[in-house]
């Protein structure tokens, strides 16, 4: 397999190591969005959230909050965004499951958004209807 996280999991290529542990690894973006962004990686691979193992993907979350806090305290950003992407239409590049912490600053220049869309009438309780029906 020729997955770079993978490769940097396994120290074959250098990274800038801020935590890891049995099951993660967080580095230091090579191509930060601001100072400080970070890169959460679990060690074994997996190539998006559809695939993730549910012991994993609850542990992403608590290693997550461990960092975010980190950024607050050591690097007094103004806040934090968390993005996880899956799939090329959705902006993934890599192909091994990951997620950003990146620290946000007053006046910063990271744009992160969309344009909204209008559900059709009674067309937002249609699919909430069939989504619930699948996750009851």
């Amino acid at each position: 397999m020729d997955c770079i996280f993978c490769k940097i999991s396994k120290n074959e290529i250098p990274s800038q190591t801020i935590y890891e542990d049995e099951h993660f690894k967080a580095i230091m973006d090579i191509a930060p969005a601001s100072k400080g962004h970070v890169i959460l990686i679990p060690k074994e691979h997996c190539t998006n959230l559809y695939d993730l193992d549910d012991e994993i993907a609850s542990q992403s979350l608590v290693v997550s909050k461990k960092i975010a806090i980190a950024l607050r305290d050591e690097l007094a950003c103004d806040g934090l965004n968390v993005i996880q992407n899956n799939n090329e239409i959705a902006g993934q590049t890599v192909f091994h499951f990951h997620i950003h912490l990146i620290p946000r600053y007053k006046d910063d220049k990271v744009r992160i958004g969309w344009n909204t869309v209008k559900y059709l009438d009674g067309e937002n309780v249609k699919i909430a209807e069939r989504l619930s029906g699948k996750l009851m």
